[in-house]
């Protein structure tokens, strides 16, 4: 597994214009739902004005998302390191590192880490939070 990009990621930072934010600065969150999955939200919704959100995730060896829906939001998924399945709309995708999967809003997803576990750049639009 390449854990290593996944941690070099964290450790990098949000370079927009008037601000450069390190992700260190950034606390990791439990999901409010799912067990064995933590969230870092890197931009949200208050610092877009709504328009778009990106979160690193990290799901833990055999944990996941359990099936769910955004009504309003299509989501992205790029897989960083680990490996998995996510079930997108009924289909079984393979998720390894540089895969990337879209679901569009009110799309039935979920996402299963494998044995070493998952770990994501997901990113909302409009923004999740």
């Amino acid at each position: 597994m390449n854990k290593e990009v996944f941690e070099a990621f964290t450790c990098g930072r949000l370079a927009v214009p008037g601000k450069n934010i390190p992700f260190e600065q950034i606390a990791w969150s439990k999901h409010p739902t799912f067990e064995g999955v933590e969230l870092k939200h890197m931009i949200t919704g208050k610092e877009t004005d709504g328009q778009f959100s990106y979160h690193l995730v990290r799901i833990a060896p055999g944990k996941a998302i359990k099936n769910h829906i955004h009504e309003t939001q299509l989501e992205t998924h790029e897989v960083i390191a680990g490996a998995g399945v996510c079930i997108n709309d009924g289909a079984e995708l393979k998720y390894e590192t540089g895969v990337i999967s879209i679901m569009p809003a009110k799309v039935p997803h979920e996402v299963v880490a494998g044995a070493d576990g998952l770990y994501l750049f997901a990113k909302f639009m409009p923004a999740l939070c």
